[in-house]
């Protein structure tokens, strides 16, 4: 499985973010984490990027918010302690399925 961190420099909420993923790959073999640097508004809006951090699972976003808008911008999650930067641990283990042996 496939997990990919989008960030851009200007959003200090990534590397919460990046921590939290680092642990489920630990928890999880077979997944393969990669960060992805955005660094323009164009190359923002070519990807769809939806803000930072954002986590895609096999190209994915499961946490996705159809209608946040797309570009340079820090992205905010509903959490059980209210808005915040990155998604909660739990939530992030609850969004990345397990992987099934094969």
């Amino acid at each position: 499985m496939e997990i990919t961190l989008q960030y851009f420099d200007g959003c200090p909420n990534w590397s919460i973010a990046a921590d939290r993923l680092a642990t489920i790959a630990s928890e999880r073999p077979g997944i393969t984490l990669h960060h992805r640097l955005v660094e323009t508004l164009y190359e923002a809006e070519s990807i769809g990027f939806r803000g930072s951090p954002s986590i895609l699972v096999d190209g994915v976003d499961p946490l996705a918010d159809p209608s946040a808008p797309v570009g340079l911008a820090c992205r905010v999650y509903m959490t059980p302690a209210g808005l915040a930067g990155a998604p909660t641990l739990e939530q992030l283990r609850a969004a990345i399925p397990e992987q099934q042996d094969s």
